[in-house]
């Protein structure tokens, strides 16, 4: 049975799609005054992109001068969500889950911290973790984990959406893994477990 939780922050405990206005209407209104060089159909692909991914990765993508980059990344250094959020339908599956949870998350730290607040579950939690992803990956912030809190491996289990970060650096510690994957993105990913939705995390976790 696993009684550790390392469980990813963004379309995982909630959805960015359903919070989209509070979450991103400041980005966009900034992002509308810049400068990009995209066409309007790549403008429109980035801002969906970035319901899921991180925003250097985007950046990086669609190649966005390094002025605007700059200014961006300012702006969500400093941005809180001050508005509630709403947790996902599956949120009570991660909830119940028996054992000590901690939540791993890419991003701006000042951000996370609000999210974490607005979706008012941090009394689930025993540590969150935001990741700078500019300096350094979860896989890090797993290690850093499991050396401050005395954990076996074996004990943990990995939750998140990304096959890419979270699932892939399970993996190559020897951890296991639940990828939700509501919309089939990863069809070909490795993960010790798969699911379109969280119903059976339980029994992923031995529970």
């Amino acid at each position: 049975m696993k009684q550790v939780f390392f469980i990813d922050l963004d379309n995982t405990i909630y959805f960015t799609k359903p919070n989209e206005d509070v979450l991103m209407k400041g980005l966009y209104d900034l992002l509308e005054q810049q400068d990009l060089k995209l066409t309007d159909e790549q403008f429109m692909a980035a801002k969906a992109e970035m319901l899921r991914t991180p925003f250097l990765k985007v950046a990086e993508k669609y190649e966005f001068p390094k002025e605007v980059t700059d200014r961006l990344i300012n702006y969500l250094s400093n941005r809180e969500v001050t508005q509630a959020l709403i947790p996902s339908d599956d949120y009570h599956y991660i909830k119940s889950l028996k054992g000590r949870k901690f939540i791993v998350t890419a991003g701006f730290p000042k951000q996370q911290y609000s999210k974490v607040k607005m979706l008012g579950i941090a009394d689930d939690f025993e540590d969150v973790q935001v990741v700078d992803v500019a300096a350094s990956n979860k896989k890090q912030a797993f290690l850093n984990l499991i050396e401050k809190f005395k954990l076996n491996n074996e004990d943990i289990l990995i939750i998140g959406d990304d096959a890419e970060s979270e699932i892939k650096y399970g993996l190559e510690l020897g951890i296991e893994t639940f990828l939700l994957d509501p919309e089939n993105l990863h069809p070909n990913a490795k993960s010790t477990y798969i699911g379109k939705n969280l119903s059976q995390l339980h029994q992923a976790a031995g529970q």
